[in-house]
């Protein structure tokens, strides 16, 4: 690992480095996931929840934007641009919060990529009831790989999942990316080959995450990464990255 993260630094990959986790937070990251897998994760009943200025419904194992506050942090960071005209995807869509934040934002069109059923059917749901329908098209795929070929977009957006480990089901997918990262490893070199010409990817991760490995996997398809936002709160950092072609 030592050889990729020396790679990384002198290729313009994440300026953070992973930290090695004590005990005592693994526990607590275990905990929290136990808890929020089984609460909130798993549920079988469809919820109605305001976040980031929209309302929106949460169907059974699609992840909830009020419960955990990634979507509505990068939520806000997407009001901030202006995509008035720009082809946007959203990557691991879940509500459709993203994409819907990038649609009021201005964008032109708006794709949002679930692998989950569930999750790309309430995406296109949410656009509807908040208006947003004629410029936004939901898609049930793994990563990009079942969009129409030659599509191309000015934006990619991406919250994966934060951690290794293999997902117990598809609600657990938007909280473990498999061995290694294993089912989002493809993600920056679709990216790269989706991205239209002076395109950029907005990506978030968890300080908690394998920075290291995504560092590598970002300079690998030749991306460099300058970080453009971060809230930190009470067990770990969320950053915003923006990668460009190198």
């Amino acid at each position: 690992m030592h050889d990729a993260v020396e790679l990384v630094e002198g290729a313009h990959g994440l300026d953070r480095r992973s930290v090695p986790h004590r005990p005592w937070r693994r526990l607590l990251r275990s905990t929290i996931h136990f808890f929020s897998y089984n609460l909130i994760l798993k549920r079988r009943i469809t919820r109605v929840t305001w976040a980031a200025g929209f309302r929106l419904i949460v169907r059974p194992t699609v992840f909830h934007p009020r419960y955990f506050i990634t979507s509505e942090f990068f939520a806000s960071f997407i009001d901030r641009l202006d995509l008035r005209g720009k082809r946007v995807a959203d990557v691991g869509t879940g509500s459709g919060i993203l994409a819907l934040a990038a649609a009021r934002a201005g964008a032109a069109s708006v794709t949002a990529v679930d692998i989950n059923p569930a999750a790309a059917l309430t995406a296109a749901e949410n656009a509807r009831k908040n208006g947003l329908g004629d410029r936004f098209t939901a898609v049930c795929s793994n990563l990009l790989s079942g969009l129409a070929p030659g599509a191309l977009f000015d934006v990619i957006l991406s919250s994966p999942p934060s951690f290794p480990g293999e997902p117990r089901d598809i609600a657990d997918r938007s909280w473990h990316a498999g061995p290694n990262y294993r089912d989002i490893a493809p993600l920056f070199d679709q990216a790269r080959d989706r991205l239209a010409p002076g395109g950029r990817v907005y990506l978030l991760v968890s300080s908690d995450s394998d920075l290291d490995l995504f560092s590598a996997m970002i300079v690998r398809a030749r991306f460099r990464a300058r970080l453009v936002a971060e809230r930190s709160i009470l067990i770990e950092s969320l950053i915003i990255y923006e990668l460009a072609r190198q």
